[in-house]
């Protein structure tokens, strides 16, 4: 089995998505050097970490949390613009199985039953043709062991790219019904886990959260790669 990754990849060679060298056999996705350059948030050790902080009056929260920082002109900015916009859904596996291996003891975590992406809008969806949060969510789900749901929470109005809304547009964009969960009886008392690529202002995954605590007893949880840091 070895001799036969072997010759793959030395017929189709990977590389590195943070610093385009050639990966070794046993490195996936991100070198060894660019992974210890990431810049980890250790949201894990802080149950009020400044993620949790961002959404204090807006949505009640069991648990919220991302992967890594995200700093312009960073090497996270660019893998998640390659992920959103160059179809490397493997950045996202990438981060999924990573962070799904940390949480895996997690107390208030295990207690998940369902990986909620925010959605993208059908036309949206069309016009890149992927969800750039499908990989990391599943990965997620994988790693926990959970189910992931790709179609409880629809999303009704097609919007532009958050990053060229200013925060008063993103704010006013909670006032309308953006976002809309299809559920029955057995979706009640869940604890779900809203995931997404990057928390900026934080207004989207506000209106997705009170969308699925329009569920009873719904409980909501929140993970992304990356955080915005000021």
């Amino acid at each position: 089995m070895n001799a036969i990754k072997n010759l793959l990849n030395l017929l189709f060679p990977k590389f590195c998505r943070g610093c385009k060298s050639l990966l070794l056999t046993h490195e996936t996705t991100i070198c060894l050097q660019c992974r210890h350059e990431l810049p980890f948030t250790q949201h894990l050790s802080n149950p009020e970490n400044e993620v949790f902080k961002r959404f204090y009056g807006r949505v009640p929260l069991e648990h919220a949390s991302s992967v890594v920082y995200y700093h312009k002109k960073g090497m996270v900015q660019q893998l998640i613009h390659h992920l959103k916009y160059k179809g490397t859904q493997d950045v996202g596996s990438f981060f999924g199985t990573l962070y799904g291996n940390a949480i895996s003891n997690h107390d208030i975590l295990s207690t998940v039953d369902e990986v909620i992406p925010v959605p993208l809008h059908p036309k949206k969806l069309r016009e890149r043709g992927y969800n750039q949060v499908t990989a990391f969510g599943k990965s997620l789900a994988e790693e926990m062991k959970i189910n992931y749901n790709e179609t409880l929470l629809k999303r009704n109005q097609y919007s532009k790219t958050q990053t060229q809304k200013n925060i008063f547009s993103r704010t006013e964009m909670n006032n309308k019904t953006l976002f809309e969960a299809s559920y029955t009886n057995k979706d009640h008392g869940k604890h779900f886990l809203l995931v997404d690529d990057v928390i900026t202002t934080g207004s989207t995954l506000e209106a997705c959260g009170k969308a699925l605590l329009k569920i009873p007893e719904a409980r909501i949880s929140i993970i992304s790669i990356a955080y915005t840091h000021s």
